[in-house]
C-alpha cells in the first residue's frame, strides 16, 4: 500500500505514475483511518482542546482533501472509462464517510465545549474562527437532526452527489461526442485561417477529409463569431444550445436531473429549518437572505437595462443592413462581431496575433512581481499531459512560497471552461509549513502548425482570472487549514481577487510589454489598444442583464419555486428573460441543462457572487487607478489586507482594512461605462 502514489503526503503529486487502480485502496484506506480517529476522538474522556482534537481530525481532513484532489482533477483533464469509474464509486464513498462525519453528535459536542470553555480566548483569532465556522457547518450537517432524520438527510447528500456527477458527465459526453464535417473550403468563408487549419487538422485526426468543427469552445466559438454560412452556424448553435437535454440523445438527458435535484435540495434545507435552498446557501455567505440578493442584482438591472436595450436595437439595426432583417441567436455573435469591427475598426481575430502563449504568461508574471513582491519560474515536476506544465513562486529573498501547475488547452476528455482549484494548502506541520499548490486550467486553443499557441483578449482576460483564483490560494499567509487560502472564504467574495486581476488586462502599461505580434515580433499598437479600449464597454448593458438573467433564474430557482409544482425550470428562465432579458433565445434552446454551475458546480442560489463580487473588485481596483496601475503600494496592501488573510476574517472586513470604508457599487459601474 505504501507503493501507492495517492498516499504519498510528503512532497509533490506524482501525476506520472497515479492509475485508475490506486483510486479505491488509497480513499479506502484514507476512509479506514478516517473512521477509527472519529472514534477514538469520539470516546476520548481527555477535555477537548485545539491541539488533542481540532488539530488531529484537521490533520487526517487534509491528507483524505489531497488525495481527492488529484484524483478529481485527472477526473476533469484527463477523463477515461476506468478513471470515472474509479471515480464516481469513491465519490459515493466521500459523500457517506461526509456525512456521518457532519452529523456526529459526539464531535458536534465536543467542539462546542471548545467553544464555550475558559480556553477558547485564548485560542489564535484565526483557530477560533474555526471552531466557530465548525460549530455552524455541524448544524447545517444535521448533526442536531433526529437519528431517522440523518438516515434520509443523508440519503439526500448521497443523492445529490450520483446527480451532480452525472450532470457534468452528461455535459462532456454530449460535447465530445458531436462533431460536424464541411467538405469544401468554400464553405467557411469568414473564418479566420487558423481555426481553418485547426479544423482540417482535426478532420484528419479522425481519418476524414474536410474540417471537422465541435462543441469544445476554440472549434464553436469562432464560427458562431466569423462564419458566413448561416447554416453552419444555426447547426452548431443548435447542437450547443441542446446539449444534454430531450433533443439530444436520451441517455445524456439533465432534465429529470434537475428536477430531482431542486427537490432533494429544497428537502435539505427544509430539514435543517430553512424556507429553501437559497436560505441555506446564503447561511455561509456575504449576502444576508435572498431577498437581499434579489434587490441587489434588481438594482443593477435596473441601471443596466436601458443600455442593453440600446444595445440590442443599435445591433437589430445593423443586421439589416448584413440582410439578416430576422436575427436569430445563431447570428447574434457574427453580427456583434462585424459591428464591432465596423464602429472600432478591429476584430479579434486582428488583436489575438498579438497576444502568444510565452508573451502572455510573461506578462501576467510581471504584473504579479511588480505589485505583489514576489517572482514566477518554471519548474520541473511529473505530470498528468504532455500539454501541462509546472512553476514556483518564490519571495523577495529567493525562498519558494508556493507551486502551480497550468493546463491551458482544450482537448478531448477534458472539462470545459475554467477553473482554479486546490492541489496542497498552507498549512503549519510537524514538519514545517506545507506550500499551497493550485490548479490552474483553461480550454483555449493549442498551437497550430508551427505557430504557437495565439490567445484572444478574452482569454487573456480568462488566464488573469484564474491566475487571480490562484494567488488568494498561494499568497495566503494563514497556517491553518480550514481557512488558509479560499478555504474558509464567504463564495460570494471569492471572486473578488480574480475579477480583480482582470483589471490589468486593459491598461497600457501592461499590455504593451505582454504583447508581440506573431509574425514581427512588433508589440501591440498603440492606435489599436485605444480603438480596444474604445470597444472595451460595447454591448456592456447586453452581457450586465445575460448575467443578471442567470442570477435571477438561480435565485428563484433556489428560493421561491416550488420543484414540486406545475412550473419547470424552462418556466422560470423564461420568466425571468420577461422582466430583464434584452435578447430570447430560441424556445427550444435547453440552457438550464447545461448549467452545471448551479447543478454540478458550487453557485447552487450563489451565481450571483460574480456580480456581487465584481462590486468589490471594481472598488477595489480603484485605489490602483488612484495611487498607480503598478502601485508597489497598493499591491502590498491587496496581498496582505485580502490575499494574505484567507478565510481567517469575514471578507467584508478584508474588504474595508484594504480600502478603508465599504464598497460602493459606483466603480464597477464606471467600469462598464454606465456611470452616468
Amino acid at each position: 500500500m505504501s507503493t501507492n502514489p495517492l498516499l504519498h503526503f510528503s512532497g509533490l503529486p506524482q501525476f506520472n505514475e497515479i492509475k485508475p487502480e490506486h483510486v479505491s485502496p488509497a480513499i479506502d484506506r484514507l476512509i479506514s483511518e478516517g473512521r477509527a480517529l472519529v472514534e477514538q476522538l469520539a470516546t476520548s474522556q481527555e477535555e477537548p482542546t485545539w491541539e488533542n482534537f481540532a488539530l488531529k481530525l484537521e490533520d487526517h481532513s487534509e491528507k483524505l482533501g489531497r488525495a481527492w484532489s488529484q484524483i478529481g482533477h485527472m477526473n476533469a483533464v484527463v477523463n477515461s472509462p476506468a478513471l470515472r469509474e474509479a471515480y464516481n464509486d469513491n465519490l459515493q464513498k466521500l459523500t457517506d464517510f461526509g456525512s456521518d462525519l457532519s452529523q456526529d453528535e459526539r464531535l458536534y459536542e465536543k467542539f462546542k465545549a471548545i467553544q464555550t470553555g475558559s480556553e477558547f480566548s485564548k485560542l489564535t483569532v484565526t483557530q477560533q474562527t474555526i471552531i466557530n465556522h465548525e460549530v455552524r457547518d455541524f448544524k447545517l450537517g444535521g448533526a442536531e437532526l433526529k437519528a431517522d432524520e440523518k438516515v434520509r438527510f443523508k440519503a439526500i447528500l448521497e443523492q445529490l452527489s450520483k446527480l451532480s456527477s452525472k450532470f457534468e458527465e452528461n455535459i462532456m459526453d454530449n460535447t465530445n461526442d458531436f462533431t460536424h464535417n464541411v467538405e469544401t473550403v468554400e464553405e467557411l468563408a469568414g473564418l479566420p485561417d487558423d481555426a481553418i487549419e485547426a479544423a482540417a487538422d482535426a478532420a484528419k485526426a479522425t481519418g476524414k477529409s474536410g474540417y471537422q468543427f465541435s462543441l469544445h469552445f476554440p472549434s464553436y466559438l469562432p464560427v458562431m463569431q466569423y462564419a458566413e454560412n448561416r447554416t453552419l452556424r444555426e447547426t452548431l448553435y443548435r447542437a450547443y444550445s441542446t446539449r444534454a437535454s430531450e433533443l439530444s440523445k436520451p441517455e445524456w438527458n439533465n432534465t429529470d436531473l434537475i428536477s430531482n435535484i431542486l427537490k432533494l435540495k429544497k428537502e435539505e434545507a427544509n430539514m435543517l429549518g430553512f424556507n429553501n435552498f437559497a436560505e441555506l446557501s446564503l447561511a455561509t455567505k456575504m449576502a444576508d437572505t435572498p431577498a437581499q440578493v434579489i434587490a441587489f442584482l434588481d438594482t443593477l438591472a435596473q441601471r443596466a437595462k436601458p443600455y442593453a436595450e440600446r444595445d440590442i436595437q443599435e445591433l437589430t439595426a445593423y443586421a439589416k443592413t448584413l440582410g439578416l432583417d430576422n436575427m436569430q441567436a445563431w447570428d447574434v455573435s457574427f453580427v456583434s462581431e462585424k459591428l464591432r469591427q465596423d464602429k472600432y475598426a478591429f476584430s479579434d481575430q486582428e488583436v489575438k496575433q498579438y497576444f502568444p502563449e510565452e508573451k502572455v504568461l510573461a506578462g501576467l508574471f510581471k504584473v504579479t512581481e511588480t505589485i505583489f513582491g514576489v517572482s514566477v519560474q518554471k519548474a520541473e515536476t511529473p505530470l498528468w499531459h504532455e500539454d501541462a506544465a509546472f512553476y514556483v513562486i518564490k519571495d523577495k529573498a529567493n525562498q519558494p512560497i508556493a507551486y502551480f501547475y497550468l493546463d491551458l488547452y482544450a482537448r478531448q476528455n477534458k472539462r470545459g471552461g475554467a477553473w482554479m482549484d486546490t492541489c496542497i494548502t498552507r498549512r503549519k506541520t510537524a514538519n514545517g509549513i506545507a506550500l499551497p499548490v493550485a490548479f490552474l486550467t483553461c480550454n483555449f486553443s493549442a498551437p497550430v502548425g508551427n505557430k504557437p499557441a495565439l490567445f484572444t483578449h478574452d482569454e487573456v482576460t480568462t488566464m488573469f482570472h484564474e491566475f487571480g483564483h490562484g494567488l488568494h490560494h498561494m499568497l495566503t499567509q494563514v497556517d491553518e487549514y480550514g481557512v488558509s487560502g479560499i478555504s474558509g472564504v464567504e463564495w460570494d467574495a471569492v471572486e473578488l481577487p480574480s475579477q480583480f486581476m482582470e483589471n490589468f488586462c486593459w491598461e497600457w502599461e501592461v499590455l504593451r510589454i505582454m504583447t508581440s505580434h506573431v509574425d514581427t515580433g512588433e508589440p501591440l499598437p498603440r492606435a489599436l489598444f485605444d480603438k480596444m479600449i474604445a470597444a472595451k464597454n460595447f454591448q456592456a448593458g447586453m452581457q450586465m442583464v445575460r448575467q443578471i438573467e442567470f442570477s435571477l433564474f438561480d435565485m428563484r430557482l433556489h428560493g421561491d419555486f416550488d420543484p414540486n409544482g406545475n412550473l419547470t425550470a424552462l418556466d422560470i428562465i423564461e420568466q425571468v428573460r420577461d422582466e430583464v432579458a434584452v435578447l430570447r433565445p430560441p424556445k427550444w434552446n435547453r440552457f438550464p441543462n447545461s448549467f452545471s454551475h448551479i447543478f454540478a458546480g458550487g453557485y447552487a442560489a450563489g451565481y450571483y457572487s460574480y456580480k456581487w463580487a465584481e462590486v468589490l473588485s471594481a472598488d477595489a481596483y480603484s485605489l490602483f487607478e488612484e495611487l498607480g496601475v503598478l502601485s508597489e503600494e497598493a499591491g502590498s496592501r491587496f496581498k496582505s489586507e485580502v490575499l494574505a488573510k484567507g478565510g481567517s476574517r469575514p471578507a467584508m472586513e478584508s474588504f474595508v482594512a484594504f480600502r478603508g470604508r465599504e464598497p460602493s457599487m459606483d466603480a464597477l459601474l464606471r467600469h462598464s461605462g454606465m456611470g452616468d
